[in-house]
């Protein structure tokens, strides 16, 4: 395999973690709407705690991101 080739390939697997920071988020959001709709006097002390992971989660994929265009940019 060619060395562009493999820099290529790793580019796109690196940004694929793009993908799992949107699934993460939607899997946060998600369950967090469940455990307020069931009980809506606990959810005001949690919402910081959602917010937290959201950015937390959102930061990997940011990471997958510029690892990936890092990876991209290298000199081969």
């Amino acid at each position: 395999m060619d060395a562009a080739a493999a820099k290529y390939i790793g580019a796109g697997l690196a940004t694929l973690g793009m993908i799992g920071a949107g699934i993460g988020v939607g899997t946060i959001f998600g369950n967090f709407l469940s455990g307020a709709l069931r009980n809506p006097s606990a959810a005001a002390s949690q919402i910081g705690n959602l917010f937290v992971g959201a950015a937390l989660a959102e930061a990997l994929g940011i990471l997958a991101f510029v690892l990936g265009f890092l990876i991209f940019s290298a000199q081969v």
